[in-house]
């Protein structure tokens, strides 16, 4: 069995936080470089979708068809000064009762289209017909200045639905709670639903609903995420390759939450790295795989049980890799 693991963030997140057995996976395997990129261009080359933008919002419902499709994902948009600053869904909370209201009003107010909360903070838009929006998934632009970064045929339905969105009781009753309100709708990965190859994967594990829907389209199978390796372990085929997608640095990373990111580093070392480390080591696993898409020169990993014996290949810290 062939486990890969896709951590985007990972040794950007890595400053004074140690990871033992990740640490030794990395220096014990055989490692190459790469494109520097985000997670959403590294989906596009594992799953050979050639250059076209990736149709995030198509692959992230689960029943696209022939329409249009783009991620109309809720965001809060911060004043600051003279600038308006992105907040992701990512980075605050937002119920599935929440989106759900949310995405009806807007329903109600735009006839001729429709929004579908696939997750709570991840949202989809069906459109009467081919638009032009950000190629950007709003965690990658979290906390910086947005007013520039959407083209302008994205700008008339956003205004107005800033607009809605502010008289809504739910956004006031989540002020007085001291709560960001969902003031606007970031407009992301419009298209069609691609062709998409059969991928080199027997299984793909992800939170990212555009992750599994790379995987539906390709035929493979795929579940949500398991809380830990052990409980991948009990559920996973012994043989081929599989894909696991660990994502959850990119938001604190994005927003400068160092302690978040630490915490976060610290919960995948326990839950994730150590397991596989004891996996490989008892030959349940036979080739672990880490893949940091933006990694640059040390964009992947690969260790298998023998790479173990090579005690003279000394574990380093993760900022040594940054």
């Amino acid at each position: 069995m062939h486990c890969e693991l896709v951590v985007p963030g990972l040794f950007a997140a890595a400053a004074a936080t140690r990871a033992p057995a990740l640490e030794l996976l990395l220096a014990r395997g055989r490692g190459r470089g790469g494109e520097s990129q985000r997670l959403e261009g590294w989906l596009s080359e594992a799953f050979s979708l050639g250059e076209e933008p990736l149709a995030a919002g198509a692959l992230t419902v689960a029943d696209a068809g022939e329409a249009f499709w783009a991620r109309a994902d809720p965001v809060h948009l911060r004043l600051m000064r003279d600038r308006l600053i992105l907040v992701p869904a990512a980075a605050f909370s937002i119920s599935a009762a929440e989106a759900s209201t949310l995405c009806e009003a807007l329903d109600r107010h735009f006839p001729a289209l429709s929004f579908h909360p696939v997750q709570a903070g991840r949202w989809c838009l069906r459109l009467p017909s081919a638009m032009n929006f950000s190629s950007e998934n709003p965690i990658d632009l979290a906390g910086r200045e947005v007013a520039l970064a959407m083209p302008e045929a994205g700008h008339p339905l956003v205004n107005e639905a800033q607009m809605l969105l502010h008289a809504q009781p739910l956004n006031e009753a989540r002020e007085a709670r001291g709560e960001p309100p969902v003031n606007s709708l970031w407009l992301w990965g419009a298209g069609r639903a691609p062709q998409v190859p059969p991928s080199p994967w027997q299984s793909v594990s992800a939170d990212d609903p555009l992750v599994l829907g790379l995987a539906r389209a390709a035929g493979t199978r795929y579940r949500p995420l398991p809380p830990s390796a052990a409980a991948w372990l009990e559920r996973a085929p012994g043989e081929g390759r599989h894909l696991i997608v660990l994502d959850a640095l990119r938001a604190p990373l994005a927003l400068s939450q160092h302690a978040e990111g630490c915490a976060m580093l610290e919960a995948l070392e326990r839950d994730w790295f150590a397991p596989l480390l004891g996996a490989l080591r008892e030959g349940r696993v036979g080739m672990v795989s880490v893949h940091v898409p933006d990694g640059g020169e040390r964009a992947s990993f690969e260790t298998i049980r023998g790479d173990l014996r090579r005690f003279w290949r000394r574990p380093r810290s993760l900022e040594h890799y940054a």
